[in-house]
C-alpha cells in the first residue's frame, strides 16, 4: 500500500493549473516535495488533505480515497504540520496536551511531554512568547503525539537556524524506522531534502517534473564543464540544462547519453533541481 497517490489530477485556478499530477509515496519512506514559490506545492497539500477538491483526478491516502467520508476518521492517522502555527497566543503547551486529548482518539499524553523536553519546550509559557523555532518544535509535538502513520509537512523547516533545522530533521528520521511510517515534507530548502528524502518530487509552474528515488537522480545526472568550442561536440539528448560564459559551458547532463571518456562531476539535488527549471539558459 502506499502512504500516498495521486493519479491524473488537474486543478485550475485563472492562470494558474496543476496539469495531470501522478505522484505516489511508498509507506515507509520520506518524499521531498520542492519548487519555486508558486509550483503548487502548497495547493498539493491542500489536495492532499482535501481541503481542496481537485478538478478530475483522484487522491488515495493510506489506502483510502481522501474524497469518502471514511477520510475524516483517517485524519486521526495524519499528522499536519504547516509553515506557521496556529495555536491561540494566551495557551501554554500543558494546555495544548488538554485541548488535544479531547480532539485525538490516540493521543498520548506521556509521548507529548517526552518531546517537550526532547525538545526543551517549556510547559508554562504562554505560546506569544515563543520564538518561531519553539513554535514549530510545539506543533511538531502535536503532529508526532497521536501516533501517526503519515506526516505531512509543509515549509516546516522553513525560516530556522541550521542547529534547530538539524534536530528536527533527526526526529523525521527516527520517525520512519517504523516502516509503516511515512513523510511528505516541502521546502525551499533543498538541502534538507537531500539529507533525509528517499525520493525527491519537483514540481515546476504546476507540472511535475519528476518524482525519482533520490539515489537514482543522483546516479542520472552529472555537472559537466567543458570550453565553448569543445562543448559544441556534446550530443543535445545528454543535455538538461546549461549555462555559459564567453569562455565555457557548465551543463547538467544524462551521463548514459554522454560518449565514453568524457570527465563529469558529480552533482547534488540542488544543482538538479536548478539547471531543470531554467533550461538552456
Amino acid at each position: 500500500m502506499y502512504a500516498i497517490e495521486i493519479k491524473n489530477v488537474n486543478k485550475s485556478f485563472g492562470d494558474f493549473a496543476i496539469r495531470n499530477l501522478n505522484l505516489i509515496l511508498p509507506s515507509g519512506c520520506i518524499l521531498g516535495l520542492v519548487g519555486e514559490n508558486g509550483a503548487g506545492k502548497s495547493t498539493t497539500i491542500k489536495m492532499i488533505m482535501n481541503a481542496l477538491s481537485p478538478d478530475s483526478g483522484t487522491i488515495s491516502i493510506l489506502g483510502t480515497d481522501n474524497q469518502s467520508d471514511a477520510f475524516t476518521k483517517l485524519k486521526n492517522e495524519i499528522g499536519v504540520v504547516l509553515d506557521e502555527s496556529y495555536f491561540p497566543d494566551v495557551l501554554n503547551p500543558q494546555n495544548v496536551n488538554a485541548v488535544m486529548k479531547n480532539i485525538y482518539q490516540n493521543w498520548d499524553e506521556k509521548l507529548y511531554f517526552s518531546y517537550l523536553q526532547t525538545f526543551n519546550l517549556p510547559k508554562e509559557k504562554i505560546f506569544k512568547e515563543f520564538s518561531r523555532g519553539m513554535k514549530m518544535k510545539l506543533s511538531i509535538a502535536v503532529a508526532l503525539s497521536h501516533h501517526p502513520k503519515l506526516l505531512v509537512l509543509d515549509e516546516a523547516t522553513s525560516g530556522l537556524d541550521p542547529f534547530v533545522r538539524d534536530e528536527i530533521l533527526d526526529v523525521f528520521n527516527e520517525f520512519t524506522r517504523d516502516e509503516t511510517h511515512s513523510v511528505l515534507i516541502s521546502s525551499h530548502i533543498v538541502s534538507d531534502l537531500e539529507k533525509i528524502c528517499d525520493y525527491i518530487a519537483f514540481l515546476h509552474n504546476g507540472s511535475l517534473l519528476f518524482c525519482e528515488e533520490k539515489d537514482r537522480l543522483l546516479e542520472e545526472y552529472a555537472i559537466l564543464r567543458l570550453p565553448r568550442d569543445t562543448f559544441a561536440s556534446i550530443p543535445a539528448s545528454a543535455i538538461k540544462g546549461k549555462k555559459q560564459t564567453d569562455y565555457d559551458v557548465t551543463a547538467l547532463v544524462k551521463k548514459n547519453a554522454l560518449p565514453s571518456g568524457i570527465p563529469t562531476e558529480k552533482t547534488t539535488i540542488e544543482e538538479i533541481i536548478l539547471f531543470l527549471a531554467k533550461g538552456d539558459k
